[in-house]
């Protein structure tokens, strides 16, 4: 979806600047709320894709003013929400009120090494010949879908050449609504200028993982 995540290129975004020595949390809370992300996939019984759409699909005000893991928390109790796992009292006061929904499955401290090393394959079988091949010059399409999407705001309408082809893998637009969909996966590969504008160093290169409903012949 267009939101306010999406903020590569946009006028408004400050650059990145990496923190020296950054740790990996700031703080212990920050922990919690990974892993009980991360652990409550199983009981919930939603993808990654899902995921990722319920931190980005709220208000411009609200994911600006969060931090990076109070976006996580409140994606996190909207998906649990949504599946009945908790209820709005509950987030209001802060505890349990109501007894606990039965699921199907949990993540045992024992298991989550192993769930860890696995993750979430998504490579499937090809069913059809890529459309594009290593050179073919493609333009991203110009797309506005209301759920979630892995093509940037910042390369729509631009050209680029297909540099890799990776097979094919579960297309998150339509997995973040519970239908894998595969599709072929390139990485495109954009010019500075091509993307912004005469005053873009051309010596710049921006490469971006493309599914192929994403893109269209140059």
């Amino acid at each position: 979806m267009d939101g306010a995540h999406d903020m590569g290129g946009v006028p408004w975004s400050e650059p990145v600047r990496p923190e020296p020595d950054e740790p990996m949390f700031h703080a212990e809370w920050e922990r919690r709320a990974f892993a009980i992300t991360m652990a409550m996939g199983m009981p919930g019984g939603w993808n990654i894709d899902m995921s990722r759409f319920a931190r980005e699909n709220r208000p411009p005000e609200e994911y600006l003013a969060k931090s990076y893991y109070q976006i996580w928390l409140a994606g996190l109790e909207r998906l649990m929400l949504e599946r009945g796992l908790i209820a709005s009292d509950e987030v209001e006061a802060g505890k349990p009120l109501h007894p606990t929904k039965p699921v199907a499955k949990t993540l045992t401290p024992a298991h989550v090494a192993a769930v860890l090393h696995r993750g979430g394959p998504t490579e499937r079988e090809a069913k059809n010949p890529a459309r594009f091949a290593v050179g073919d010059w493609v333009r991203a399409r110009t797309i506005h879908p209301p759920t979630h999407t892995r093509l940037p705001r910042y390369v729509r309408g631009h050209v680029g050449t297909v540099e890799m082809l990776h097979g094919v893998h579960v297309f998150p637009d339509s997995n973040s609504l519970g239908n894998e969909n595969p599709q072929w996966l390139y990485t495109v590969t954009f010019d500075g200028r091509e993307l912004w504008g005469p005053d873009g160093d051309a010596s710049v290169k921006t490469s971006v993982d493309a599914w192929e409903s994403y893109l269209e012949p140059a």
